[in-house]
């Protein structure tokens, strides 16, 4: 699991299209991931539009990059007929994950943009995308080939394991 130890936030990319291929492989990743009884309540948008792109990148004062990326995938999750809604974010989080983690490993890089609980951002969002009802936006990762790469900091702090014997 390399891309655990070596995936970094990337906001810059070159201006190369990232392959079907690797997308296709990005999108099975996310849907590999875990969910409470199974409930998966994702669905995805693979936007790769400039104007759309443009638009996505000024839904959250955070998300400039999103217009410079060649694609942007957008999480979004069902509301309704799921088995345990509460956990809606811990599964969206789980396949976000995934995603973020295949991206590394298909030698690409992204970045998670905070967008669920934002209702003003998740409803731009919608607007953008013509989401159906049914629908709201949990997060936007756009990625591509890095522009640049920096390497990942060590954050293990023995302090925060605790052991019980």
């Amino acid at each position: 699991m390399d891309a655990i130890f070596t995936r970094t936030s990337v906001r810059s990319y070159e201006e190369k299209a990232v392959e079907p291929e690797k997308i296709d492989k990005i999108l099975r990743a996310a849907m590999a991931a875990p969910s409470a009884m199974n409930q998966r309540p994702w669905e995805f948008y693979v936007v790769t539009d400039k104007k759309a792109l443009q638009e996505l990148s000024k839904v959250s004062p955070y998300a400039g990059m999103v217009d410079k990326a060649p694609v942007a995938l957008v999480l979004c999750n069902r509301r309704e007929n799921l088995p345990v809604p509460e956990l809606i974010n811990v599964d969206m989080a789980i396949a976000t994950e995934n995603v973020l983690l295949e991206i590394e490993a298909q030698g690409l890089g992204g970045v998670m943009l905070g967008i669920a609980p934002f209702a003003d951002r998740m409803e731009k969002i919608a607007r953008i995308l013509d989401l159906p009802v049914e629908l709201e936006a949990f997060t936007i990762v756009p990625f591509g080939y890095p522009a640049k790469r920096n390497p990942q900091q060590d954050r293990y702090e023995e302090g925060r394991v605790h052991y019980v014997k």
